[in-house]
């Protein structure tokens, strides 16, 4: 069982940054792709990024193209999100994910989840 911890959230003018971390709790992180997602108020959970497990290959949603970046750890078991010149419509509570590929990650079909952190941009 991987269990997934999130930090780094909190509210942040608009045009400003913001580091997300992820910190996984087993060793099976290093062979897992990860992804993060979103889920605003009101709104369906949809998704964000994703990294395959080596760090290699990062998909995006076109949302958040040329803003974010997804990287991660595997000596630290530890995933980050970096956004930057954020705006008020990526306000949301923002997940941690994982699973074995990363295509089940870009199709919203992780296996594990975190519990999430809340990301509030004003403008």
């Amino acid at each position: 069982q991987v269990q997934l911890v999130e930090s780094g959230g909190g509210s942040v003018q608009a045009g400003g940054s913001l580091r997300l971390s992820c910190a996984a709790s087993e060793r099976t992180f290093r062979t897992n792709a990860m992804g993060w997602f979103r889920q605003a108020p009101g709104k369906e959970r949809d998704f964000v990024a994703a990294i395959s497990w080596n760090g290699v290959v990062t998909n995006y949603a076109d949302s958040v193209k040329g803003r974010f970046t997804i990287s991660r750890d595997n000596a630290k078991s530890t995933m980050y999100l970096q956004m930057t010149s954020l705006k008020p419509e990526d306000t949301a509570d923002y997940y941690c994910a994982a699973a074995d590929t990363i295509t089940k990650i870009s199709t919203g079909l992780p296996r594990y989840w975190g519990q999430g952190t809340q990301v509030t941009v004003s403008s």
